[in-house]
């Protein structure tokens, strides 16, 4: 049960010592900060999940260290719209949802919240499918891995595995503010290991007897926007031997690669992640003093656990697979002259990608006979030049699992596969307890409901259960893959809260005196015009790209359109009275 006296005691003990450490010098505040952050951690805890691995993978097999700038710049914009939102919640200690609906637009407030609450569904089913099968396939594969048991059987243990822990870490963050604690200390060890495990892996890569060429790596850093019209340079020569079907290949290569960086743009900060931070602030009793300490949390609980963890993958990804084909598929021989089998789960791709070449040269009424005739097809796909078969080895859809196997001669089975499945299962798992903790802010908000107890509770749980069908539901060959798609879909949603949230800072009714003059207001404009237009683009990137690009510009037209009129014939609020400087806290209610 929460104990209100306990809770006031402890926010007004740390409200002190906040004011002791904002006068002294910035190292020490920076440090005395540390011990005080937390929804930093929780956004750190939801971003470093499948969407992030999938992004940095991905990115690595078709780019190489060519993207290694994209993540981090993605984040850098993403932080700049979450301190906005969290600058204009201490400030003001309204709750967002309320303050957009009666300050700015009511359609982009409902725009909001059920675009969030949509991404919590949708996104919690792969984050279910992929600690399943890191259990499966890495940490536990003797006990849930194929042959051990029937699949099924398998998957459910975990899924309820994962719904019972997860729900008790949940129900932490609703037994008052020592729960919180225990919640947020128990996120910090989480995104810790994840953090650690793949920094390990990268680290043995680097004193392994191949090593890793850090000049390379580092220089992937400098942005490079070339890459969003043309192939990596390490498909050059490949290419060049495909003769008059090297545009088929370019344009397979340079449509995967646009997916690709819209899906790590999409997952650095998605749209949920912009609802969470400021109720998790103001769950906490955060106000006004807190605004330095929000800033410096999003930095450190945010960028730099982000930063490393996807680097790491990219990393690890680009030198393992990047312009290297596949194992088995162009008849490799192990060292005792055996075949060597190509992994179970690329099969079904590499089929379709030499298929679809296949396509290309032959007739409609020629290709329908061979898809009746699997014997044939396989002999006409066995006559394609060996430059066609081995570029469709090399964009094989492999996943986190592959990359495991790979690493497994470079880095030995402990780093390869266990340390690496505590990685993947600590994202899939972190992810899950922050996408319920945010549905459970979301079904408060849109009925008006207590940000505690049963009600938030019930809310968590929804999205729990919608994310347990995952792992039966999202079974394709290459699960994280899936993650693409739906990280298309979330960036279509993310406009509507970054414009939003430059909409709140510059409302005057909203802000009162607390909205930035001057220099500081044209530095704040600038600064998150840059990075809404930013994820306009993408938002028009994931529609164009898309297979409904005609539903989906309607709709998105459609809701701009009412957000349009809504706004011409609403009338406008009073400004708000808000004391210059005071120390008050924010409402947690």
């Amino acid at each position: 049960m929460n104990d209100p006296q306990a809770d006031a005691a402890t926010e007004s003990t740390e409200l002190a010592y906040l004011k002791e450490l904002q006068a002294k010098p910035f190292l020490k505040r920076m440090l005395g900060y540390f011990s005080l952050s937390g929804p930093g951690w929780l956004q750190g805890a939801i971003t470093l999940g499948g969407g992030s691995l999938s992004g940095s993978l991905y990115l690595g097999v078709l780019a190489g260290f060519g993207l290694m700038w994209l993540q981090p710049l993605a984040m850098i914009m993403g932080i700049i719209m979450l301190s906005a939102i969290a600058y204009v919640s201490l400030s003001t200690g309204e709750r967002p949802f309320d303050a957009i609906n009666k300050h700015i637009n009511p359609v982009l407030g409902w725009g909001w919240a059920i675009a969030t609450m949509m991404a919590n569904f949708v996104w919690c089913m792969p984050q279910f499918a992929l600690g399943t099968a890191a259990i499966q396939q890495n940490l536990l594969p003797g006990v849930f891995g194929a042959g051990a048991m029937d699949d099924f059987t398998s998957k459910l243990i975990i899924v309820i595995f994962l719904l019972i822990s997860t729900g008790t870490i949940i129900w932490f963050y609703d037994s008052g503010s020592k729960g919180i604690r225990i919640f947020e200390l128990l996120l910090k060890i989480m995104v810790g290991i994840v953090v650690l495990c793949f920094f390990g892996v990268v680290l043995k890569m680097t004193f392994s007897g191949e090593g890793l060429d850090w000049g390379r790596i580092l220089a992937g850093f400098i942005p490079d926007l070339s890459l969003m019209s043309r192939p990596s340079d390490q498909f050059t020569a490949i290419l060049a031997q495909t003769g008059e079907y090297s545009k088929f290949w370019t344009d397979k290569i340079v449509s995967e690669q646009q997916q690709v960086m819209i899906t790590a743009a999409a997952t650095a900060v998605g749209i949920n992640m912009t609802f969470l931070l400021p109720y998790s602030m103001l769950r906490k009793g955060w106000g006004r003093v807190h605004r330095e300490l929000a800033i410096f949390d999003l930095a450190f609980g945010l960028f730099i656990p982000f930063l490393l963890a996807t680097s790491c993958v990219v990393i690890a990804s680009a030198t393992q697979f990047h312009a290297q084909p596949a194992p088995g598929f162009m008849g490799e021989v192990d060292e005792q002259g055996n075949a060597i089998a190509p992994a179970g789960n690329l099969v079904g791709g590499y089929n379709k990608l030499v298929e679809k070449r296949l396509e290309q040269q032959v007739s409609a009424g020629e290709f329908a006979i061979l898809k009746a005739d699997p014997a044939a097809m396989k002999a006409a796909v066995s006559d394609l030049p060996a430059a066609d078969r081995e570029l469709a080895a090399m964009l094989v859809t492999r996943d986190a699992f592959n990359l495991a196997g790979s690493l497994k001669e470079l880095t030995g089975p402990i780093f390869s596969q266990v340390i690496f499945g505590i990685g993947v299962l600590g994202m899939a798992v972190s992810t899950i307890i922050i996408l319920m903790l945010i549905n459970g802010f979301v079904i408060c908000e849109i009925f008006k409901l207590p940000h505690t107890g049963m009600y938030h509770r019930a809310g968590c749980y929804l999205a729990g259960l919608s994310g347990a069908l995952g792992p039966f539901l999202w079974s394709g060959d290459a699960k994280l893959w899936l993650a693409v798609p739906t990280s298309m879909f979330g960036m279509v949603l993310l406009p509507v809260a970054y414009f939003t949230f430059m909409f709140m800072m510059n409302s005057k009714s909203l802000m009162g005196a607390s909205r930035p003059k001057g220099v500081q207001l044209v530095v704040w404009n600038i600064l998150m015009l840059t990075a809404s237009l930013l994820a306009a683009f993408g938002s028009f990137w994931s529609i164009y790209s898309s297979p409904y690009r005609m539903v989906g510009f309607v709709a998105m037209g459609v809701f701009i359109g009412l957000a349009v009129v809504v706004g011409i014939i609403r009338k406008p609020s009073e400004p708000m009275l808000i004391a210059g400087d005071s120390d008050t806290t924010g409402s947690a209610s």
